[in-house]
Formats: structure tokens, C-alpha cells, sequence
């Protein structure tokens, strides 16, 4: 299966993958999915917000144990974060039948859509449709770079934008979500570990910052007579990047748009959007609060006008403890670990009880091409998630 996979969506210049939601590259991904259910005789359906689900067992009768996570990427992300966790369900499954297992209870592989958000803009989307977290008119109104509506993208994909929306009764028949998953960091490679468990994910957001100064001509304009949007927002990234590390925090600019964008152009508008990640809602409040007020305060000077957005926002998610801890006793105590990035499982834990594994990560490298896990490693959280699986679903 991870060979079947490793090709979709990969650029040949960079190694890395753009499977961004409801493209070319998408589309291959989900038809993997599909393929892998119907060999394996699992009823396959497309829920209301594009989400893939593959049912062993009547979803009807309830209670069910549903385990996977996505397959769409970040920008030439690596190969392992999302679909890792959807090829390991299918493994995992494969695991416990083999096993001669009875499920007493239904069972079921999910591929959450547009988790990464990187096409869109909101991280999680099929997770948070589901849940009534994002709003369906919202959504549909989304546009990526180029424009495109995602009303728009979701109909040439061939599903029906006006379909979205919450879905309690789907969610009612689910009883755990198990999704696997990557470390993204190497708390599990510094203790030895192949699998942990997650405890929580830190309170997350995505702010833009907006940097209004004027256009003008880079070779005629005196340094004095510029109001240069970029003057400001380079000081910003600095100011982030201390504010993070003094609150014990994470703080990134990882994105920006100019315009014009000529080179020799003064630039008359600079967006940028930072990603932060705390320990608590406090201490996020505090550094992004301060980074805008030192952002408005150098703008001033330079006579930029600043312009502050939040785009998104997750709360802590602490993951169900008593789920948390039956996972890790299955698991013979397997360590437990906190994450700073968010997850479908994170979504979903305000409607249903949720746990995570992590897969030991030796670099701690992600969204990156170079993103890795050893075989044996992948093959320890394949086997990890079939204990899980039975122990939660079977006589």
C-alpha cells in the first residue's frame, strides 16, 4: 500500500508532495482509498462534506470504532504526515482479522478531506464541517491563490458544495476515533520509544497580518519619502519569534504575499500569516496580542497602517482521558506526549471521544521532504493500532 501511494502527488523538483485539496493529485489520492476498500469487500461512502469513510460492519448499529486520518499535504510536505495513519488503519484492519478477531462492535477507516488546509486556508475542513465548526456558507466562500471558490472546486471534484454542513447523526454512530499519526518532534526518539500516546494538542490559530504602505518606484523614490510595508513586517517576524520564546511558545511566519511584487518596485501591500502555538490560551493571547501591538507600533513609524485578522483558532484539546488511558494500557503504557499541531482528532474530540498514537519520528522533521520513519517503526504502530482496534472493538 505505502508503494501504491508514494508516487501520488510527488514533485520530482523538490521531493516533496502537493496533494492539495480537491486537485489532480487529490482526486488519485481518494481513488486509492476507494480501491483499497472495495479489495478488502468494506462498504464505501462519501459523506455530506467529502469525507471517506470504508465500513466494516453496520454504521447503523452504533458505537463504533473508527480509525484513519487524511492524505492531503502541505506544500511539498513530506510523505508521512496523514497518510501513514490511513495506510496503517487499512493495515491495522488487515492485522486483526488475520488474528481471527470477532468486532463486536462496527469498524471503520476515514480520509478526513482538506485536513492541511493548504489550498484554503482553514486547516481541518471536512473535520470542522462535520462538527459545526465551520460554517457552510463560510466554506463554500473560500478561495484559494488563484481565485477558485471552493463551492467552485468541490462541484468539478464532483460532489455538491450545497451539501455541506454538520453531521450529528453520523457522528452519533461513532464511539472512538483512534487516528495514528507521525510525531512531529522527536519526544519519542529521545525516549526510546517507537509508539506513544497523545495527552493533548496545544491551542493553535492562524492570524494575517496585513501591512497597507504605498507602491512606488524603487529607483526614483528618496529612503525617506517611502512608506515600505516590508520595513514593517520584517521587524514583525523578528518581534514573533522573540515573543514565542519568551512566553515558552511557537510562533511562526511561514507565508507571504506582496504586491506588486516587481523588484523594482517599493511594495504597496505585504500580507503575512503567522501560525502560534502555546502551552495554554493565555499565554497564545499574550504573544499574539504582543506581536500586533509591536507590528502597529513600528508601522507608525514607517507610516504602514496594520491590519490584524484571525483567521482560525482551536482551543486546547484535551484528549478523553478515559479513552487516553485505555489506549495507552493496551499499548502496555505506552509514554504520553503533547503536540503543538492540530488534527482531525483534535476536531472531532468535541463530538466524540478521541485518542491518538504517535509513530517515532528519528529526525523530527515534518512538513518537509524529509519527514521520515523507520520501517520497523511504522510497522510497530501498524501493530500498536490492531491491539488498539481489538482491544476497543472486539469479543
Amino acid at each position: 500500500m505505502w508503494r501504491e501511494l508514494l508516487p501520488l502527488g510527488r514533485d520530482p523538483a523538490s521531493g516533496g508532495y502537493r496533494r492539495f485539496a480537491w486537485t489532480g493529485a487529490d482526486a488519485e489520492c481518494r481513488a486509492w482509498f476507494r480501491e483499497r476498500a472495495e479489495e478488502r469487500g468494506l462498504a464505501y461512502e462519501v459523506d455530506r462534506n467529502g469525507n471517506q469513510w470504508a465500513w466494516l460492519g453496520d454504521p447503523a448499529a452504533g458505537d463504533a470504532v473508527v480509525t484513519g486520518s487524511h492524505l492531503d499535504s502541505v506544500p511539498d510536505g513530506g510523505a508521512f504526515d496523514g497518510p501513514l495513519g490511513v495506510v496503517s488503519a487499512f493495515a491495522a484492519l488487515d492485522e486483526l482479522l488475520a488474528r481471527c478477531a470477532t468486532p463486536a462492535r462496527p469498524l471503520a477507516v476515514v480520509n478526513f478531506a482538506d485536513e492541511e488546509g493548504a489550498r484554503f486556508g482553514v486547516a481541518c475542513a471536512g473535520s470542522r464541517l462535520a462538527t459545526g465548526l465551520l460554517a457552510p456558507d463560510t466554506a463554500r466562500a473560500l478561495r484559494d491563490a488563484d481565485g477558485v471558490r471552493l463551492a467552485d472546486a468541490l462541484e468539478r471534484a464532483g460532489l455538491d458544495p450545497e451539501s455541506l454542513g454538520p453531521d450529528p447523526v453520523r457522528l452519533a454512530h461513532v464511539g472512538a476515533f483512534v487516528e495514528l499519526h507521525i510525531e512531529q518532534g522527536r519526544h519519542l526518539d529521545l525516549s526510546g520509544h517507537p509508539v506513544g500516546v497523545a495527552s493533548a494538542i496545544w491551542p493553535h490559530g492562524r492570524w494575517r497580518f496585513d501591512f497597507h504602505g504605498e507602491a512606488n518606484h524603487a529607483g526614483t523614490t528618496a529612503l525617506d519619502d517611502r512608506r515600505d510595508p516590508m520595513l514593517t513586517y520584517a521587524p514583525t517576524v523578528l518581534a514573533a519569534r522573540k515573543r514565542a520564546r519568551l512566553a515558552g511558545a511557537l510562533a511562526t511566519f511561514g507565508k507571504v504575499a506582496v504586491e506588486p511584487n516587481g523588484v523594482n518596485a517599493v511594495a504597496g501591500l505585504v500580507r503575512g500569516w503567522l501560525d502560534s502555538r502555546a502551552p495554554d490560551e493565555a499565554a497564545l493571547t499574550t504573544v499574539v496580542t504582543e506581536i500586533a501591538r509591536m507590528a502597529a507600533e513600528r508601522g507608525a513609524r514607517d507610516g504602514v497602517d496594520v491590519r490584524v485578522t484571525r483567521e482560525s483558532f482551536t482551543a486546547v484539546t484535551e484528549f478523553d482521558h478515559g479513552l487516553r488511558d485505555t489506549v495507552a494500557a493496551l499499548l502496555g503504557g505506552a509514554p504520553h506526549l503533547p503536540t503543538g499541531a492540530g488534527h482531525d482528532a483534535g476536531i472531532l474530540s468535541a463530538a466524540v471521544p478521541t485518542a491518538m498514537l504517535f509513530v517515532r519520528n528519528p529526525t523530527g522533521v515534518s512538513h518537509a521532504p524529509a519527514e521520515s520513519a523507520r520501517e520497523d517503526d511504522c510497522l510497530a504502530g501498524v501493530a500498536a493500532l490492531a491491539d488498539v482496534l481489538e482491544g476497543l472493538a472486539c469479543r
